[in-house]
């Protein structure tokens, strides 16, 4: 009998490796909050501590209803931490984090990184349920 084993990287406790100093930078998932009670806005909020540091990711709820629209699908809260954490990933080992608290993603940055979610991990049933945070 033949076993096979699939390794997913996981985005909501990961480290990336820092582009500019080389230094890993340890990731875990916070929060989810929706944004139109605390900022009036029509978002996401997903928390991340980033080496301790507090950095937030904001998806447009619209990418939501697109989603949706082209799936039949939903965008369920472990999926919205999964496209956070690989934008979040990316940032850092592309350079692009320089230390911001928030991070604003578009419509499209969010369909893109949903995407390669969903390709590494092939369907939504093979998304971990949402992470235990340790208060």
């Amino acid at each position: 009998m033949r076993v096979l084993y699939f390794l997913f990287v996981m985005y909501d406790d990961f480290t990336a490796t820092d582009r500019w100093t080389g230094e890993p930078i340890h990731c875990t998932y916070q929060a989810v909050i929706v944004a139109i009670a605390t900022r009036h806005a029509d978002a996401i909020d997903i928390k991340f501590l980033a080496s301790g540091r507090p950095v937030w990711l904001s998806l447009p709820h619209l990418a939501w209803v697109r989603y949706k629209e082209k799936t039949g699908k939903a965008i369920t809260d472990p999926l919205a931490i999964q496209i956070a954490g690989h934008y979040l990933k990316s940032a850092i080992e592309t350079g692009y984090d320089n230390g911001r608290e928030m991070y604003t993603l578009s419509l499209e940055e969010t369909l893109q990184h949903l995407d390669a979610v969903m390709d590494e991990f092939g369907n939504a049933r093979s998304i971990p349920m949402m992470p235990r945070v340790e208060a």
